[in-house]
């Protein structure tokens, strides 16, 4: 027997697999993406720490055969995500190698990361983690956004939320937190939402 939430399918699960996408957490990119207006047809996006692929899948079907993304992860996508403007990268985030090879498919109009560390169960430890892959997410964005980009980044809440948007607002016009419907209630993950790079 499932002894907690995580492991039972809940709506969102339920609703992912028949849409055919690998994961729930599109649906928070979905509310996102609504909210803020984050992609567009053309785009060229950058998805960080993307298997099992659900987001790429949500940012292909947006962008309908136009526009390129490129993800990038240590494991491999879900192997029917798969498509003729997707670059997929797989290695480490931190790589100067990996980092070298983003940059060649860019400069991006949308840099996304859903990524989350691998959690200890110990909050003061996994929010910590989870803050250090939103300054790796930040960096990227940083130095890989065209003016005028948007970004999208998971936190757990706790961490440094405040002095990350600090950070934000002096490269985007605009950024603020923003939790999406589709957390699960008993999560303390979050979102960090940079509005037109400067």
């Amino acid at each position: 027997m499932p002894s907690n939430s995580y492991e039972k399918p809940d709506y969102w699960s339920k609703k992912a697999f028949s849409e055919g996408y690998p994961a729930r957490s599109v649906y928070k990119l979905q509310e996102i993406d609504k909210k803020f207006g984050m992609l567009k047809k053309n785009y060229k996006v950058l998805d960080l720490g993307a298997a099992p692929g659900s987001w790429t899948v949500f940012v292909l079907r947006e962008l309908a055969g136009t526009g390129h993304v490129t993800s990038i992860d240590l494991n491999p996508l879900a192997k029917n995500v798969k498509s003729d403007n997707l670059t997929f990268i797989q290695g480490d985030l931190y790589s100067d190698e990996i980092r070298k090879e983003a940059l060649e498919h860019g400069p991006y109009n949308l840099v996304i990361c859903d990524a989350a560390p691998p959690t200890t169960g110990n909050r003061v430890i996994d929010t910590a983690r989870s803050s250090g892959l939103v300054e790796l997410a930040i960096y990227y964005a940083e130095t890989m956004l065209k003016q005028g980009g948007n970004f999208a980044v998971k936190i757990f809440q706790g961490g440094d939320q405040q002095q990350l948007l600090k950070k934000m607002r002096t490269i985007f016009t605009e950024a603020k937190g923003f939790k999406p419907v589709a957390c699960r209630s008993e999560s303390f993950e979050t979102y960090l939402i940079g509005i037109n790079k400067k």
